[in-house]
């Protein structure tokens, strides 16, 4: 009786698996079927290569949905159908990652110091999954470690902080955040801090102030990357003119295929390849496709409407916004978009600075074809089949990140003589 349950349930997976992979094939055209025959040729280079992703938000999506316990869902389980969430073990396994940078996101609406308690808690969050599944997963933070724990077929975990009001501008706790295994922190979210303005909020610095100048020296002298996904154009390019280490974008595309102001502009990818740095190309969709990059901005613009005109009744609102959402069909991102944004970052700033960054579990819904972390071999393989060689490919999965790293790492060996910097942010240095 168990072994025909066992095989029942086997056979419902396989079936389950075949159907997802026709509906794949049917929403992604010839193009996807063609680069069927090049995944085993992937699957081979990311052996001997690891694929490491910039930003994965699986541990806000466990705090949200099961009670920040990675034992409220069995991740050694394919989830796809089950929950929405974009990453389980046998996903990873599927996509060949071999490192993951984990996001400890909070939001940008916490108090300072309520920030710098979640971030905490999810940096725990991240430690406890690979105690959950130590057979799969195990803690990095040096490129060595990386690499010996992708040769042992387990997968590296690293930490990302996201969002420099997580520090609640104190270069102590900063020194903490390093010291408890984040190896880079976003400079900000989606709000301005009181020394780096964001990408999508109102300039309050034109980029970092005093303050934010001394973040980015001390990160330097830690040994963590600057991550410069979210901030504004002028951030990017005072972090970089300060920064003696590369520095790198997580989850972010390049603003002259998609005009959204979350993207690295040319100007800034050329200066990016003299620091050394890289890009590493995200799949959300608003940041990759200008098409839904618009629509989201429409249906913005009509939820402000209908929100003026019937003040107090979200009732009016709601059947207004479903009225224009069923006129109004969002389009969909495709991986023709992420494609054209990964060829973009290595036509402008070269082979040497591009990687990938998915922001799986960050955002409700990804292009078609890279719907979850198993998608990268597709990636990988049409790439190929555009004529990217084998070199070109581990660069991308992971060589060029290594680099960063070992880069960051030589920057703050070469520091280690000096003291922690006593910086503070002046009284009046907060905005009104």
């Amino acid at each position: 009786m168990i072994r025909i349950a066992l095989n029942a349930r086997l056979n419902a997976r396989l079936r389950a698996s075949l159907l997802a992979a026709a509906s794949i094939a049917v929403l992604a055209g010839p193009a996807l079927a063609q680069t069927q025959p090049q995944e085993a040729r992937v699957m081979q280079i990311l052996k001997r290569t690891p694929l490491i992703d910039g930003h994965n938000d699986l541990p806000w999506a466990l705090r949200q949905g099961f009670g920040n316990d990675p034992h409220g869902v069995d991740l050694n389980e394919n989830l796809s159908a089950s929950t929405r969430l974009h990453t389980d073990i046998p996903r990873l396994r599927a996509g060949g990652v071999g490192g993951q940078f984990w996001s400890v996101y909070v939001p940008a609406s916490m108090a300072p110091v309520e920030a710098a308690k979640a971030t905490f808690e999810q940096i725990d969050t991240v430690k406890r999954i690979a105690a959950a599944y130590p057979e799969t997963f195990e803690i990095a933070t040096t490129a060595d470690d990386l690499v010996r724990i992708h040769r042992a077929g387990k997968i590296a975990s690293l930490i990302g902080m996201e969002g420099g009001y997580s520090i609640d501008d104190s270069l102590g706790l900063l020194r903490e955040f390093y010291d408890s295994g984040a190896r880079y922190m976003t400079l900000t979210h989606s709000k301005s801090t009181t020394w780096a303005d964001s990408g999508t909020d109102a300039p309050k610095w034109n980029g970092l102030n005093a303050f934010g100048e001394d973040v980015v020296r001390e990160m330097n002298r830690l040994g963590m990357m600057v991550d410069l996904s979210h901030v504004s154009e002028d951030t990017m390019v005072d972090a970089i003119r300060v920064s003696s280490a590369p520095v790198i974008f997580s989850h972010s595309s390049a603003r002259a295929v998609t005009a959204h102001p979350r993207n690295v502009p040319d100007v800034v990818l050329r200066q990016m390849a003299g620091n050394g740095g890289i890009v590493m190309v995200t799949f959300v969709p608003g940041f990759i496709s200008e098409a839904v990059r618009a629509s989201g901005a429409a249906r913005a613009a009509e939820m402000t409407r209908l929100s003026a005109l019937n003040p107090g009744d979200p009732a009016a609102v709601k059947a207004g916004m479903d009225a224009w959402n069923a006129a109004n069909p969002a389009p969909k991102a495709t991986m023709e978009d992420v494609l054209a944004h990964i060829q973009h970052v290595r036509d402008v700033a070269g082979i040497d600075h591009v990687g990938l960054g998915g922001d799986y579990d960050g955002v409700d819904s990804l292009p078609v074809g890279l719907e979850g972390v198993d998608g990268y071999p597709r990636l990988l393989a049409e790439l190929m089949r555009r004529g990217w060689s084998e070199a070109d490919i581990r660069k991308i999965s992971g060589e060029n990140l290594l680099r960063v790293m070992r880069a960051v790492e030589r920057v703050a060996e070469s520091k280690r003589a000096e003291r922690p910097s006593l910086a503070k942010l002046p009284d009046d240095g907060a905005p009104e």
